[in-house]
C-alpha cells in the first residue's frame, strides 16, 4: 500500500508531465490550424485556371500550377516540336533565365493541335530538354482549343483568342486578370514581350 508521502510525490512529478502533454497538444493544433490556413489563404490567392495539377512532360510526376506560379507573373506559350518556331525554344529558355528570379514563371504546353508535335512523348521531350536544354516547366501534350481544350487554355482563349498556331504567348498578370497575346511571329526575346513582361513585373 502506497503512503501519503509516496502518494505526494508520484502526484506531484507526473503534474508536469501531463502540463507538457497538453503543451505539445496545444502546439499541435497551432501547426494543423497554421496549416488549414496557409493553404486556404493560397487557394483564395490563386486564379481559378491555374488551380489544377498538371503532369510533367514524360513524367509521372504532378505539378501544383497553383504553387508554381503563386504571386508570379506567368508566360505561357503553345509549343510544337517540329515546326518553323521551334527554334523559339532557345529564346523561351533565355527569359526564363533572365526573369526567373524576378518573378516570371515560364510555362510550355505541347499541342499536337497543328499537327507538329511528336505522338512520342520521350520525343517530344528529347525536343525540349535534349536538343534546346529547356529547364523551364513544360507539361504534358494535351489540346489548347477545340471541345478537348485543357482548363488553362479555356481560360486563356476566353480572355483573348484561341491560338492560330504554335508559340502562341501569353502574358498572364500576376491575378490572372490581365493577358496579352502574342503570335508566333513576336519572338519571347523580341522588345516587344521583354517590355510587356517588365511592365508587369514592374521593372
Amino acid at each position: 500500500m502506497s503512503t501519503l508521502a509516496e502518494l505526494t510525490t508520484t502526484q506531484t512529478q507526473s503534474r508536469p508531465s501531463r502540463n507538457f502533454m497538453t503543451y505539445l497538444s496545444l502546439i499541435g493544433l497551432v501547426m494543423v490550424g497554421g496549416a488549414i490556413y496557409s493553404a486556404n489563404a493560397n487557394a483564395a490567392s490563386c486564379p481559378d485556371y491555374l488551380n489544377v495539377e498538371a503532369r510533367k512532360l514524360h513524367s509521372q510526376e504532378n505539378i501544383n500550377l497553383c504553387e508554381l506560379t503563386e504571386g508570379k507573373t506567368v508566360l505561357i506559350v503553345n509549343t510544337a516540336s517540329n515546326c518553323g518556331f521551334t527554334p523559339q525554344f532557345e529564346a523561351l529558355e533565355s527569359v526564363h533565365q533572365q526573369y526567373k528570379d524576378k518573378g516570371l514563371v515560364v510555362i510550355g504546353f505541347p499541342s499536337d493541335d497543328f499537327f507538329q508535335e511528336e505522338k512520342d512523348e520521350a520525343k517530344t521531350a528529347d525536343v525540349c530538354f535534349i536538343n534546346y536544354g529547356v529547364t523551364f516547366t513544360m507539361v504534358a501534350t494535351s489540346a489548347v482549343r477545340g471541345s478537348d481544350v485543357n482548363s488553362v487554355f479555356a481560360y486563356l482563349n476566353e480572355k483573348s483568342a484561341a491560338p492560330k498556331w504554335n508559340f502562341y504567348k501569353y502574358l498572364v498578370s500576376a491575378d490572372g486578370e490581365t493577358v496579352t497575346q502574342f503570335n508566333s511571329r513576336v519572338k519571347p526575346d523580341s522588345e516587344q514581350l521583354k517590355e510587356a513582361i517588365e511592365k508587369e513585373l514592374n521593372l
